[in-house]
């Protein structure tokens, strides 16, 4: 896989509270970008690989969705994790 265990933590310990923290919104977004990214990468290779391209619409769905509840719960959280990590909008 191209995340291991010491790369999962570095971003949790990052973007959450420390490196055990896989459960805040901020370290979820961070990972699931990270995944978005890479699979980006992987359909620019490969372009009729459906199976990832679905995958891929499934995590950026469960990034929106923990984005728009960062945005109802703490605007100031939201406003800093999408500034941090280069999000649009």
């Amino acid at each position: 896989m191209y995340l291991d265990q010491k790369e999962k933590e570095a971003i949790f310990t990052k973007h959450g509270k420390n490196s055990k923290d896989t459960g805040s919104a901020e370290g979820q977004i961070a990972l699931f970008t990270l995944r978005i990214n890479h699979l980006t990468e992987h359909l620019k290779k490969n372009r009729k690989d459906y199976n990832t391209e679905r995958s891929l619409v499934k995590l950026v769905g469960k990034r929106r969705a923990l984005l728009d509840y960062l945005t109802k719960k703490d605007i100031l959280r939201y406003r800093a994790i999408v500034k941090e990590l280069g999000l649009r909008k």
